[in-house]
């Protein structure tokens, strides 16, 4: 499942390219269609929740299994390093490669000129961790919860288990998700439209530690309360996917309801989006982990290639999506052609540079913890 998060990521960040709406980066095609906009809003409501539970699902397994400073070494090995190793490189690649896109947009020729970024919308301010923002951020809520961990065990020891059965509680109620959903829907007033937009900066705000901790710390109380959580998972998994494809299309309705100005929805629409979206967030959040446990066969020779390759993909992908991007602009094909024109040739670069880089090779250990034979 998580595997399948990180495959999404490609959908996602070729999908903004040609959004027919206000872009979130500064580089776009000059063909553009709703159908993109619609996978983002689609894939954002449940991409990074899951992704965030499942963390914090792994994050108290390896407490209970290892121990929380085992665990922190864990992540520092599996997150930190890999941050380390291939933000660099990736950050000046898509650096490159952004600039070369933004001459293409604005001088029809190939080009760098770092004059261009500076006076494009939405550029970037600034060193950015770009889509490694996960990796950042999940490191330190790792680190944090050692460090509460042993906190609560010494001075609280009663706490972190009252607090884990509470908020796997809130998970199983209509009520529940309401209340889940709050702290949320304020967080999203404090955004233009409603919605948080992680802003890629090494020292995040507070909204983001918030937003993608409540999460985080489902997760850890979902390994908790596995047993019974789980099990409802899989028993209503359908109706939650029903109660947020409902919630997702009154999220459409509340957009679409009035034009949205420069400064963003109205507060009273801006409201509802903020509470009917992140309701969607968590509705999906769970019909995804139940329909996997229910549905998702064992691995097969396959399924666990890809699940392999998904990290170094997730790692890979960006400066792929950007550069075939920059080299379809300004053809005259349907936007929904190029979208899939560079899905499925990003898919195949980063495939393929998985086998020939990573698989064998002591790149694998780094990310996945061993080599495979040749």
């Amino acid at each position: 499942m998580r595997a399948a998060m990180m495959w999404l990521g490609i959908v996602l960040h070729v999908a903004v390219i040609y959004i027919a709406g206000p872009s979130p980066l500064p580089w776009r095609d000059n063909q553009t269609t709703p159908t993109a906009d619609l996978l983002m809003a689609f894939i954002h409501a449940f991409r990074m929740p899951v992704f965030f539970i499942l963390a914090g699902f792994f994050v108290a397994l390896l407490i209970e299994r290892r121990g929380a400073r085992a665990m922190a070494h864990n992540r520092l090995r599996r997150l930190g390093l890999p941050f380390v190793v291939f933000w660099p490189p990736i950050f000046a690649l898509c650096g490159a490669l952004a600039l070369a896109f933004l001459h293409r947009m604005a001088r029809g020729t190939w080009g760098l000129d770092p004059a261009l970024m500076q006076t494009a919308p939405s550029a970037p301010q600034g060193l950015s961790t770009m889509h490694l923002w996960f990796l950042w951020m999940l490191l330190w809520l790792s680190l944090g919860t050692a460090l509460a961990h042993a906190g609560l065990a010494r001075f609280a020891p009663d706490a972190a288990p009252w607090l884990g059965r509470w908020l796997a509680q809130l998970g199983r109620t209509p009520w529940g998700i309401a209340l889940l959903t709050l702290p949320l829907a304020g967080i999203g007033m404090l955004y233009p439209d409603g919605l948080l937009q992680p802003n890629g900066s090494f020292l995040p705000p507070w909204t983001e530690w918030v937003h993608n901790g409540l999460f985080f710390g489902f997760g850890l109380a979902l390994h908790g309360q596995r047993a019974t959580l789980l099990a409802h998972c899989v028993r209503r998994w359908p109706w939650y996917a029903a109660a947020g494809l409902v919630l997702f299309f009154i999220t459409g309705a509340l957009f679409g309801a009035e034009p949205r100005s420069a400064s963003g929805l109205p507060p009273a629409l801006r409201l509802g989006v903020a509470l009917s979206y992140n309701a969607t967030s968590w509705c999906w959040s769970l019909a995804l982990i139940g329909g996997f446990l229910a549905h998702v066969p064992r691995p097969s020779a396959w399924l666990s290639y890809l699940a392999d390759s998904s990290y170094w993909v997730y790692l890979v992908h960006m400066p792929m999506t950007i550069g075939l991007g920059a080299l379809m602009f300004g053809l005259d094909w349907p936007a929904v052609v190029k979208m899939a024109v560079n899905i499925a040739a990003t898919s195949a670069l980063s495939l393929a540079s998985y086998q020939l880089l990573v698989r064998h090779t002591a790149l694998s250990v780094l990310l996945n913890g061993r080599r495979h034979p040749r």
